[in-house]
Formats: C-alpha cells, sequence, structure tokens
C-alpha cells in the first residue's frame, strides 16, 4: 500500500470519505492498579468504517458467516 501525499488541503467531507473508505481500527488496553490490587480494566476495540469496507474485509478473515446465519 503506497502512502500518497498531497500539498493541498482538505476538506473534512474529503477526510471523513478517506476514512470511511478505508477504515480505522483504535485498540485500547488501560488497567488502573492500586498497591497491586486491580481496581479498573477497560479492553476496547474501535472500529471506524463504512460498511462496504468492513464487509470486505470482515469476508477476508471469515468474521461474516455468523452474521448471516437468521436467528432462530
Amino acid at each position: 500500500m503506497a502512502v500518497e501525499k498531497v500539498n493541498s488541503s482538505s476538506s473534512l467531507a474529503e477526510v471523513i470519505d478517506r476514512i470511511l473508505d478505508k477504515g480505522v481500527v483504535i485498540d485500547v488496553w488501560v488497567r488502573v492498579s492500586l498497591v497491586g490490587i486491580e481496581l479498573l480494566a477497560v479492553e476496547a476495540r474501535i472500529v471506524l468504517a463504512s460498511v462496504e469496507t468492513y464487509l470486505k474485509y470482515a469476508e477476508a478473515v471469515g468474521l461474516t458467516a455468523q452474521a448471516a446465519v437468521p436467528a432462530i
């Protein structure tokens, strides 16, 4: 995947379109401890992408098979 460098400024709509087209994954893991006692643990994965982009890449790794089966 090549990195494109553009010297002109981008509008907010262009930036949002690029993010939804390519997708962004933010993976967060936080642990708060006091004197060796874990008080809080947060683990989150945030995916920001268009439905089309998500389905394209989810199918490639096999995540859509379970979502396609209707609930009985």
